[in-house]
């Protein structure tokens, strides 16, 4: 008897554990932090065995108990991050994962697929939190809208309007995806220009109104507000590329997509991320924070 109650709470701790990985992608996409999204896998747990064994045991789903528990707490810390990043140093960025997703832990890898490229999670950044939180729930974790409206916290009806909203700001905001060939090609054919402070080819490799939002979070010199215009940005990304002649440009997957990582003396000091329309670039999105490149370390960048 005792071996058998015994073999039943270990079965649940392997459930409970299985859900770690899908709660910390969750977590990610609901607010495009890795270190915050670990924050509240750790805090779900600990509210999960705070809880008295009987009343776990009582638990039908337990990881529709935990999912619940993460996304109510992401609510909240999307509502006081809008605060934050009003005070925050120049441009808020979301925080780039390597393009293998590891992060550390394999049970905390991030999966890659469209709803974490950094467009994708620039566009999310756009929504209120309720919207963000029903639109990533059920367009991308295809939770029903009754489950989502326990997380939010609002109607069946009013989860299915936020998510409705928040799937045209996408639409609005995404342009058809680019082959991936040819996107590889624009970031390899960049990397060429930018090493030989090309100016003519970086124009013609720009869209004429694309645009460069620079993530330095005051930490180290970027740009305060986002840079529009390709031949303005072919001439900064010269002028910057001749003052700073020791960085090394290397290609790598950012966030599942063609991208590229500035290394100091071997270290990662930034990491790019594209947009791409109509064979031109349309936006680069560099992260310079030093917080934010926790996951960039020499071994992924090697």
């Amino acid at each position: 008897m005792e071996e058998t109650v015994a073999g039943r709470r270990d079965e649940a701790l392997r459930v409970v554990a299985a859900e770690r990985r899908r709660l910390t992608n969750l977590a990610y996409r609901l607010l495009g932090s890795l270190a915050d999204a670990e924050d509240v896998v750790q805090e779900t747990y600990a509210r999960w065995y705070a809880l008295p064994e009987r009343r776990r045991a009582e638990v039908a789903a337990p990881g529709g108990w935990l999912t619940t528990v993460a996304g109510r707490i992401c609510l909240d810390l999307l509502g006081s991050a809008r605060v934050r990043r009003e005070r925050y140093v120049g441009s808020w960025l979301p925080e780039p994962v390597p393009g293998d997703g590891a992060t550390g832990d394999p049970a905390d890898r991030i999966t890659l697929d469209e709803s974490v490229h950094m467009a994708f999670l620039v566009v999310l950044e756009s929504m209120t939190p309720a919207e963000r939180v029903a639109f990533v729930l059920h367009d991308v974790f295809r939770y029903p809208f009754p489950e989502v409206a326990v997380v939010v916290g609002r109607s069946a009806a009013a989860c299915r309007q936020l998510a409705a909203s928040g799937r045209r700001r996408v639409r609005g905001a995404r342009p058809p995806a680019a082959p991936a060939g040819e996107r590889a090609a624009l970031v390899r054919d960049f990397k060429r220009a930018w090493e030989a402070r090309d100016v003519r080819a970086l124009v013609e490799l720009l869209d004429p109104d694309a645009t460069v939002v620079t993530d330095g979070g005051g930490l180290v010199p970027a740009l305060l507000e986002p840079l529009s215009g390709g031949a303005r940005i072919a001439s900064a990304v010269a002028a910057f590329a001749g003052a700073r002649p020791g960085i090394e440009l290397r290609e790598h997957p950012v966030n599942g997509q063609d991208g590229l990582l500035a290394l100091v003396d071997g270290a990662v000091a930034g990491v790019f991320a594209f947009g791409t329309a109509g064979g031109r670039i349309t936006h680069v999105w560099a992260v310079r924070n030093p917080e934010k490149l926790r996951p960039w370390t020499s071994g992924c960048a090697a």
